[in-house]
């Protein structure tokens, strides 16, 4: 309804606000899109097109094509059941958008860009019947000069072409080398989001459209290019900082002696720094230092203080001829690690800010919506729920798009790290010349982008690339070949962010490795999804490695969602002498109806069920808390497996917070909103500080406290008995900054009960529970004790 009727108001207004308002240069909005399949006798030109009778539709920009099917009601919803399948035949279609607009005011010597912030992907544009150019590329942004191409008066007309990405991918040789599976084939040599090709966490859903903005820029005559504010070293007991002050600027003076460079810091309106800078050269580097600092710092060990950094161009009658502002947060930032780690030389992977060790508590960060016009409707709803579950750590998954400003203004506020992935995931990528330079091209285009922001602590080369050669071949092959993340990434950042670490791949397979016969236990940083067996099996608790990038358990969603996402007579069975019904096969997630990749997924709950329970209920509400319960439980062991190993271990980024389709996964809130018990276990654990008990070790259980803070913590605890109310343990305790202790030890117990922690930790209280005993459990007995945690959901 929200899409139709901003349709419909955007269809009337639109064009009548732009002519109105001649500082509005959005071409944001109504547009006409016409469609058909693309063979031989398709259009190729806008002449073609209009002699064609193709059908057209109204469509919304920023949007994807698929939406506006389902506005015009030609297809139906693809979020549910297997409507999804509906969508294969477009993937061979051809879309043309077409608008018209008016030329905007211009002083002399202006220049006039068009701007796609997101064209997916093989676009042709025409402006009054003229060629503009071409893209290739959904990720970055694209401009065109078309100043000489606009009409003096009147409207302007422009169409774009959209060709089939699948019938693009077919013009190429694919190599050897890479993981020929789960449709990665077709998306080696295209630069559109790889989840879109079919993953276990997404659809197969190859779009086309216009998903982020379009707008015209105006290019004053002098303008500032690139500003960049580094923060070269800081000393955070005297509070003080050096900073580099970067910038590059364009003008048509012919002398630029006259002009200087007017610089300000400010904090809370308040000047902390002003100087100007007679300019000699378009671009200049300055060495700022400043004292009486308030550093950046993430979630728990300070506040993200953010500074607004205003830029001016002035020329010698004192004229503001460009003017740039930024918001900045001085901190430096480090991931301190080695190529291996083995018990006897165990090696590191850890993020420093400011110096500081930082305990890493986060999660992954997968795609919003399949369809990405739509990301930003869901942005907000997200982040509240990391600020909830206090991460501070966002790690942006490689299979996705790369995030735009709002994401990370969020993420700088709030104190929230982002380890970002290149949009590389899950197969070797070509090695040739031409695919390099589109990668370079790329790389440049996100780091120039993205790199003032604070939060963002780490580039990684890609996702499981590295370890996706293991998939594939017995014989160790040597990762370190790879071209696009051993050269042309690692010299992209060199280039344009040199202060910023870099990873080559997640997890990182080193030489080392490599000479080890690539032997996963010594790697420093893990990716732990192996058999998914019982959650406190060896395979996750000897575990050599420091850091845990990924790790997950399955949960089925709530009823409700259920509801929405299937068709009615589909919710219920799920299952008919042992086989999955055909919807929950495709929610599973299987990317067509003949694949057979993703079979089993949903047998991963029935079988985690059985490893907690002993058995499977067939009463679908009962299956739903049985599947959420050891999923919960699961994920709690996770974190405070890890926690309680501070500082040996250095952080968990579980998978994954939320869904982007309605699937069964293993996120912890699904496409709608709907928390999974998994949401609210993980909120009890990842306080800054937090009390938790760990495994029985010679005949006792650790009562373990953990602070993730850079001041001494004190409080109380004690440990009850669910059922009895007895008292197990009490004690107050006081933990180090940034450092952990053991409170005490309770006696290990045989029976299979349900201990309840209460704490406090300054006038703050907070409760966390231990589930004692060996497996399986009695599901009537969880459920009674489940229900004296007096876990309030939403």
């Amino acid at each position: 309804m929200r899409r139709i009727l901003l349709l419909f108001l955007t269809m009337f207004l639109g064009n009548w606000l732009y002519s109105q308002n001649s500082t509005d240069k959005s071409l944001n909005g109504a547009w006409k899109l016409y469609y058909g399949i693309c063979d031989k006798n398709a259009p190729e030109t806008p002449d073609e097109l209009l002699k064609k009778n193709w059908p057209a539709i109204p469509a919304i920009v920023p949007g994807n094509v698929e939406l506006d099917l389902l506005t015009s009601g030609i297809i139906k919803n693809p979020e549910i059941g297997n409507n999804i399948y509906d969508l294969r035949k477009y993937e061979a279609y051809r879309w043309w958008y077409y608008r018209t607009f008016e030329k905007p005011e211009l002083s002399e010597g202006e220049r006039v860009e068009i701007v796609f912030e997101g064209l997916d992907c093989f676009g042709t544009i025409w402006l009054n019947n003229k060629l503009v150019g071409k893209t290739d590329n959904m990720f970055i942004s694209h401009r065109f000069d078309i100043t000489d191409l606009l009409n003096p008066s009147g409207e302007n007309s422009i169409y774009i072409r959209i060709d089939p990405a699948v019938a693009e991918a077919q013009k190429y040789t694919n190599g050897t080398i890479g993981s020929h599976k789960f449709f990665r084939v077709e998306q080696e040599h295209i630069r559109k989001a790889p989840h879109m090709y079919g993953w276990d966490i997404m659809p197969r859903l190859i779009s086309a459209g216009l998903w982020r903005g379009v707008r015209l820029d105006v290019k004053k005559t002098t303008r500032l290019e690139q500003v960049y504010w580094m923060t070269d070293e800081v000393n955070v007991p005297e509070r003080k900082a050096n900073m580099l002050l970067e910038w590059q600027f364009s003008t048509d003076y012919l002398t630029i002696d006259g002009l200087t460079m007017e610089v300000s810091l400010l904090k809370d309106s308040k000047t902390i720094f002003k100087n100007s800078y007679q300019l000699n050269d378009h671009s200049s580097r300055q060495r700022i230092s400043l004292d009486n600092v308030d550093f950046w710092w993430p979630k728990g060990y300070g506040d993200p203080v953010l500074y607004d950094a205003v830029l001016r161009i002035i020329d010698d009658k004192k004229n503001i001829l460009d003017e740039k502002k930024q918001k900045i947060g001085i901190r430096t930032a480090d991931l301190i690690y080695t190529d291996v780690t083995t018990k006897e030389n165990p090696g590191e992977f850890v993020f420093k800010i400011n110096g500081e060790k930082i305990f890493v508590r986060g999660t992954n960060w997968v795609p919003l919506d399949a369809l990405h016009s739509r990301d930003n409707d869901h942005l907000q709803d997200a982040f509240k729920m990391i600020n909830d579950l206090n991460c501070n750590m966002i790690r942006c998954w490689g299979g996705n798009i790369y995030e735009d400003h709002d994401f990370f203004d969020l993420c700088d506020a709030n104190g929230v790290m982002v380890w970002q992935d290149f949009s590389l995931a899950g197969t070797q990528y070509p090695q040739d010349f031409e695919f390099a330079e589109k990668i370079r091209k790329e790389a440049i285009n996100v780091i120039l982008k993205l790199r003032q922001h604070p939060s963002l602590v780490l580039w990684s080369g890609n996702n499981e690339i590295d370890q996706s050669l293991s998939w594939n071949f017995k014989k160790p092959v040597d990762p370190g070949l790879d071209i696009i993340s051993r050269e042309v990434l690692p010299r992209a950042i060199w280039e344009y962010d040199p202060l910023r670490t870099y990873l080559p791949s997640s997890p990182y397979c080193s030489e080392e490795y490599f000479r080890n016969g690539n032997d996963a236990s010594i790697l420093p940083e893990v990716h732990l999804w192996g058999p998914r067996g019982y959650y406190k099996a060896p395979f996750y608790t000897n575990v050599n490695a420091h850091f845990v990038s990924e790790i997950g358990y399955h949960g089925c969603p709530n009823r409700n969602s259920l509801e929405k996402m299937f068709d009615t007579e589909y919710v219920y069975p799920w299952t008919t002498e042992f086989k999955w019904n055909d919807e929950w096969e495709t929610k599973s997630v299987r990317s067509l109806p003949n694949s057979t990749l993703t079979f089993g997924r949903n047998d991963l709950m029935i079988n985690q069920v059985k490893a907690l329970f002993g058995e499977c209920p067939k009463d679908l509400d009962r299956f739903i808390f049985a599947s959420q319960t050891i999923q919960a439980e699961a994920m709690k062991f996770f974190i405070e497996f890890w926690r309680m190993s501070k500082f040996q271990k250095t952080g968990i980024i579980w998978w994954n917070l939320r869904d982007g389709w309605p699937i069964i996964s293993d996120a912890v809130v699904d496409y709608y909103n709907s928390k999974k018990l998994a949401y609210y276990y993980i909120r009890q654990v990842q306080h800054n500080s937090c009390v938790m008990i760990g495994e029985s070790e010679n005949g006792k259980h650790p009562v373990v406290a953990v602070n993730d803070t850079r001041e001494e913590k004190a409080g109380t605890v004690t440990v009850k008995d669910s059922d009895t109310g007895e008292t197990l343990f009490s004690s107050s305790f006081t933990i180090p900054a940034n450092g952990k202790t053991v409170v005490g030890y309770i006696p290990a117990s045989g029976k299979q009960s349900m201990w309840i922690i209460n704490y406090s930790i300054g006038r703050e209280k907070y409760s966390n529970h231990y589930l004692n005993g060996e497996a399986p459990f009695k599901l009537d007995d969880y459920q009674r004790w489940y229900k004296k945690m007096n876990i309030v959901r939403d």
